[in-house]
């Protein structure tokens, strides 16, 4: 059994203040290494915000945009993996994206959301790709927020089928202003859709939310929860965040794997 620490970084996100959010993101990621973590795990769209149109003149490249080139360098100085979603310009498009960063600055993954809300659909094209990646620690793919209930969870069962023994999503999630927590409790969408893929490919599932209120879009006002999530191989929770607009925290769970993939001639 190999063990190590990932921290979710569960963050406050500023719609159009990607300065802000990048400059608390490396603070987070600070953290997380100081924690003795191997990953910290960001939120998605941590640096324009999901659904802002600070995107059409703030977004990126990936790999080497500003945004991209600053969490790159924080990875590196930490020597931790980093993973967060971007909002990426490619050409004329604009993708919700999400990087996996190696301890030395590397982008090991890179994958474009699939399973993007209709809303969204004005700024942001469809992906076009999915991987895993072998590390010193596992097997590692990516999805970001809806992916993870895409019809027939099939990206994360496609992850499953590739050999992924954690994935790693970013997200954003939100409830209306009014929403009652006591009432309806935040999170069985996620615990329905995780839990049986976790217990079937016996992997990780890790989703980091933000907090804050969207600003933008057809969900302004809008808030951002938290209520981060890490699911184990039985396909119950080991790490439930806080529930709450102003509810940052970083969260640190240990994840075992039975038999780590990585060999040195890069085979599985």
């Amino acid at each position: 059994m190999s063990t190590f620490k990932i921290a979710l970084a569960q963050m406050p996100v500023l719609g159009g203040e990607p300065d802000a959010n990048l400059h608390h993101a490396v603070e987070f990621i600070t953290a997380a290494a100081q924690a003795g973590a191997a990953i910290v795990l960001l939120p998605e769209a941590l640096d324009c915000g999901w659904c802002h149109d600070s995107a059409l003149t703030e977004a990126g490249a990936i790999p080497d945009g500003d945004a991209c080139q600053r969490l790159r360098d924080a990875a590196k100085t930490h020597r931790i993996h980093v993973c967060a979603g971007l909002i990426e310009r490619a050409g004329d498009q604009l993708f919700n994206s999400a990087v996996l960063i190696s301890p030395v600055g590397e982008i090991l993954l890179h994958h474009r959301k699939l399973n993007e809300l209709a809303m969204a659909h004005h700024l942001y094209a469809c992906g076009d790709r999915l991987a895993v990646t072998h590390t010193p620690l596992g097997t590692i793919g990516l999805m970001i927020c809806a992916d993870g209930f895409a019809p027939g969870q099939v990206v994360s069962r496609s992850l499953g089928l590739m050999g992924a023994q954690i994935i790693l999503s970013p997200c954003a999630w939100a409830v209306p202003p009014d929403h009652d927590n006591v009432k309806e409790h935040y999170g069985e969408l996620w615990l329905d859709n995780y839990g049986p893929d976790a217990r079937e490919f016996k992997m990780w599932i890790a989703a980091t939310s933000n907090v804050g209120v969207i600003s933008q879009g057809e969900w302004s006002g809008h808030k951002c929860i938290g209520c981060s999530l890490v699911m184990n191989p039985e396909g119950t929770p080991a790490l439930r965040g806080p529930y709450g607009v102003d509810a940052a925290a970083l969260l640190i769970v240990e994840v075992g794997l039975k038999s780590p993939p990585f060999r040195s001639d890069g085979c599985v």
